[in-house]
Protein backbone atom coordinates (compact mmCIF):
# COMPACT_ATOMS: atom_id res chain seq x y z
CA UNK A 1 0.00 0.00 0.00
CA UNK A 2 1.23 3.51 -0.74
CA UNK A 3 1.96 5.92 2.11
CA UNK A 4 0.19 9.27 2.25
CA UNK A 5 1.86 10.94 5.25
CA UNK A 6 4.30 9.76 7.90
CA UNK A 7 6.43 10.69 10.88
CA UNK A 8 10.08 9.64 10.70
CA UNK A 9 12.05 9.52 13.95
CA UNK A 10 9.82 12.33 15.20
CA UNK A 11 10.51 13.99 18.54
CA UNK A 12 8.22 16.62 20.05
CA UNK A 13 8.97 18.57 23.21
CA UNK A 14 6.77 20.74 25.39
CA UNK A 15 9.38 22.69 27.30
CA UNK A 16 11.57 20.19 29.16
CA UNK A 17 9.09 17.35 28.57
CA UNK A 18 9.55 15.16 25.50
CA UNK A 19 6.16 13.86 24.36
CA UNK A 20 7.31 11.80 21.33
CA UNK A 21 10.55 9.82 21.47
CA UNK A 22 11.72 9.23 17.91
CA UNK A 23 8.39 7.98 16.55
CA UNK A 24 8.06 6.29 13.16
CA UNK A 25 4.42 6.24 12.06
CA UNK A 26 3.10 5.69 8.53
CA UNK A 27 -0.42 6.45 7.25
CA UNK A 28 -1.53 4.55 4.12
CA UNK A 29 -3.21 6.57 1.37
CA UNK A 30 -6.98 6.37 0.88
CA UNK A 31 -7.52 4.23 3.97
CA UNK A 32 -8.34 4.63 7.66
CA UNK A 33 -5.67 4.66 10.36
CA UNK A 34 -6.40 4.83 14.08
CA UNK A 35 -3.95 6.00 16.74
CA UNK A 36 -4.86 4.49 20.11
CA UNK A 37 -3.45 4.95 23.58
CA UNK A 38 -4.22 6.25 27.02
CA UNK A 39 -4.16 9.94 27.88
CA UNK A 40 -0.54 11.06 27.78
CA UNK A 41 0.51 8.26 25.43
CA UNK A 42 1.31 10.69 22.60
CA UNK A 43 -1.51 10.02 20.14
CA UNK A 44 -2.78 13.62 20.16
CA UNK A 45 0.76 14.96 19.85
CA UNK A 46 1.40 12.65 16.89
CA UNK A 47 -1.74 13.97 15.19
CA UNK A 48 -0.72 17.56 15.87
CA UNK A 49 2.75 16.89 14.50
CA UNK A 50 1.27 15.55 11.27
CA UNK A 51 -0.94 18.64 11.03
CA UNK A 52 1.94 21.02 11.72
CA UNK A 53 0.31 22.42 14.85
CA UNK A 54 3.35 21.54 16.98
CA UNK A 55 6.95 21.67 15.67
CA UNK A 56 9.32 18.73 15.70
CA UNK A 57 12.40 18.93 17.87
CA UNK A 58 13.94 16.27 15.63
CA UNK A 59 12.87 13.97 12.79
CA UNK A 60 10.71 14.63 9.75
CA UNK A 61 7.15 14.78 8.46
CA UNK A 62 6.90 13.39 4.93
CA UNK A 63 3.70 13.94 2.94
CA UNK A 64 3.27 12.36 -0.49
CA UNK A 65 7.02 11.85 -0.67
CA UNK A 66 7.88 15.46 0.17
CA UNK A 67 9.53 16.66 3.39
CA UNK A 68 7.03 19.14 4.89
CA UNK A 69 8.59 19.34 8.35
CA UNK A 70 9.03 23.10 8.10
CA UNK A 71 5.73 23.72 6.30
CA UNK A 72 3.35 25.60 8.64
CA UNK A 73 -0.09 24.31 9.48
CA UNK A 74 -1.93 26.84 7.31
CA UNK A 75 0.16 25.83 4.28
CA UNK A 76 -0.61 22.15 4.88
CA UNK A 77 -4.30 23.05 5.07
CA UNK A 78 -4.07 24.80 1.71
CA UNK A 79 -2.56 21.64 0.24
CA UNK A 80 -5.53 19.51 1.31
CA UNK A 81 -5.13 18.62 4.99
CA UNK A 82 -7.83 19.28 7.57
CA UNK A 83 -7.29 18.86 11.31
CA UNK A 84 -10.15 18.62 13.82
CA UNK A 85 -8.74 19.01 17.35
CA UNK A 86 -10.41 17.54 20.39
CA UNK A 87 -11.31 21.00 21.75
CA UNK A 88 -12.20 24.42 20.32
CA UNK A 89 -12.83 22.98 16.86
CA UNK A 90 -15.54 25.47 15.82
CA UNK A 91 -15.83 29.26 15.66
CA UNK A 92 -18.05 29.92 18.65
CA UNK A 93 -19.10 33.46 17.74
CA UNK A 94 -20.27 32.41 14.26
CA UNK A 95 -23.57 30.68 13.56
CA UNK A 96 -23.72 27.04 12.55
CA UNK A 97 -24.54 28.11 8.98
CA UNK A 98 -21.54 30.47 8.89
CA UNK A 99 -19.24 27.74 10.21
CA UNK A 100 -20.44 25.43 7.45
CA UNK A 101 -19.95 28.06 4.75
CA UNK A 102 -16.26 28.22 5.72
CA UNK A 103 -15.92 24.64 4.51
CA UNK A 104 -16.66 25.68 0.94
CA UNK A 105 -15.17 29.14 0.43
CA UNK A 106 -16.32 30.62 -2.87
CA UNK A 107 -18.43 27.69 -3.95
CA UNK A 108 -21.94 26.51 -3.19
CA UNK A 109 -23.93 26.10 -0.03
CA UNK A 110 -22.62 23.68 2.56
CA UNK A 111 -26.13 23.34 3.99
CA UNK A 112 -27.47 21.40 1.02
CA UNK A 113 -25.79 18.12 1.94
CA UNK A 114 -25.38 18.18 5.70
CA UNK A 115 -23.54 15.07 6.96
CA UNK A 116 -25.60 15.32 10.17
CA UNK A 117 -29.25 16.23 9.44
CA UNK A 118 -29.73 17.18 13.11
CA UNK A 119 -27.71 20.33 12.45
CA UNK A 120 -30.34 21.73 10.09
CA UNK A 121 -32.53 22.98 12.93
CA UNK A 122 -29.47 24.58 14.54
CA UNK A 123 -28.30 26.63 11.54
CA UNK A 124 -29.23 30.06 13.03
CA UNK A 125 -27.62 29.27 16.41
CA UNK A 126 -24.19 30.50 17.41
CA UNK A 127 -21.81 27.55 17.55
CA UNK A 128 -20.64 28.47 21.03
CA UNK A 129 -24.13 27.80 22.42
CA UNK A 130 -24.25 24.20 21.17
CA UNK A 131 -23.69 21.15 23.35
CA UNK A 132 -20.36 19.35 23.17
CA UNK A 133 -21.77 16.62 20.94
CA UNK A 134 -23.40 19.14 18.61
CA UNK A 135 -20.14 21.04 18.29
CA UNK A 136 -18.38 17.81 17.36
CA UNK A 137 -20.98 17.17 14.64
CA UNK A 138 -20.44 20.68 13.32
CA UNK A 139 -16.65 20.35 13.33
CA UNK A 140 -16.81 17.01 11.52
CA UNK A 141 -19.31 18.38 9.01
CA UNK A 142 -16.90 21.17 8.13
CA UNK A 143 -14.10 18.64 7.62
CA UNK A 144 -16.22 16.30 5.52
CA UNK A 145 -17.66 19.10 3.39
CA UNK A 146 -14.21 20.54 2.69
CA UNK A 147 -12.23 19.45 -0.40
CA UNK A 148 -9.41 18.11 1.80
CA UNK A 149 -8.09 14.67 0.91
CA UNK A 150 -6.41 14.07 4.30
CA UNK A 151 -8.54 14.21 7.47
CA UNK A 152 -6.91 14.20 10.92
CA UNK A 153 -9.51 13.79 13.67
CA UNK A 154 -8.87 13.82 17.42
CA UNK A 155 -11.58 11.92 19.32
CA UNK A 156 -14.27 12.81 16.76
CA UNK A 157 -17.22 11.31 18.65
CA UNK A 158 -16.45 12.86 22.04
CA UNK A 159 -19.72 13.88 23.72
CA UNK A 160 -21.92 12.43 20.98
CA UNK A 161 -25.01 10.31 21.43
CA UNK A 162 -24.81 6.63 20.36
CA UNK A 163 -26.82 7.43 17.22
CA UNK A 164 -24.54 10.32 16.25
CA UNK A 165 -21.48 8.16 16.98
CA UNK A 166 -22.74 5.43 14.68
CA UNK A 167 -23.47 8.05 12.00
CA UNK A 168 -19.93 9.40 12.37
CA UNK A 169 -18.37 5.98 11.91
CA UNK A 170 -20.44 5.45 8.76
CA UNK A 171 -19.40 8.84 7.36
CA UNK A 172 -15.72 8.17 7.99
CA UNK A 173 -15.90 4.78 6.31
CA UNK A 174 -17.61 6.41 3.32
CA UNK A 175 -14.89 9.06 3.15
CA UNK A 176 -12.28 6.32 2.80
CA UNK A 177 -14.42 4.54 0.21
CA UNK A 178 -14.24 7.73 -1.84
CA UNK A 179 -10.43 7.80 -1.69
CA UNK A 180 -9.84 10.12 1.25
CA UNK A 181 -7.21 9.34 3.88
CA UNK A 182 -8.58 9.38 7.44
CA UNK A 183 -6.54 9.35 10.66
CA UNK A 184 -8.43 9.10 13.96
CA UNK A 185 -6.99 9.38 17.47
CA UNK A 186 -8.91 7.51 20.19
CA UNK A 187 -8.17 5.95 23.56
CA UNK A 188 -9.41 2.60 22.27
CA UNK A 189 -10.37 1.26 18.86
CA UNK A 190 -14.13 1.95 18.50
CA UNK A 191 -16.07 -1.23 17.63
CA UNK A 192 -17.98 0.74 15.00
CA UNK A 193 -14.77 1.47 13.10
CA UNK A 194 -13.15 -1.95 13.33
CA UNK A 195 -14.19 -3.11 9.85
CA UNK A 196 -13.18 0.15 8.19
CA UNK A 197 -9.74 0.46 9.81
CA UNK A 198 -6.69 -0.78 7.91
CA UNK A 199 -3.90 0.08 10.36
CA UNK A 200 -3.78 0.67 14.11
CA UNK A 201 -0.82 2.33 15.82
CA UNK A 202 -0.77 1.89 19.59
CA UNK A 203 1.21 4.55 21.42
CA UNK A 204 2.61 4.21 24.92
CA UNK A 205 4.59 6.89 26.71
CA UNK A 206 5.58 8.64 23.53
CA UNK A 207 6.60 5.58 21.52
CA UNK A 208 4.83 3.25 19.09
CA UNK A 209 4.29 -0.01 20.95
CA UNK A 210 2.43 -1.78 18.17
CA UNK A 211 1.46 -1.30 14.51
CA UNK A 212 -0.75 -3.67 12.58
CA UNK A 213 -4.22 -4.73 11.56
CA UNK A 214 -7.12 -4.20 14.00
CA UNK A 215 -7.74 -7.88 14.72
CA UNK A 216 -4.19 -8.32 15.99
CA UNK A 217 -4.28 -5.53 18.56
CA UNK A 218 -4.17 -6.45 22.19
Amino acid sequence: MSIDIELRAARVRYGALEALHGVDLAVPAGLMTVLVGRNGAGRTTALRALAGVVPLAAGRVVWRGEDVTRLPAYARARRGLVFVPDQRAVFGTLTVAENLELARPGGGSAEAALPFPALRALLPRRAGTLSGGEQRMLALSRALLSPAALLLLDEPTQGMSPAATARTHTLLAEACAHGRTVVVAEQFLPPGLRRAVTVVHELRRGTVAFSGEPMTTR
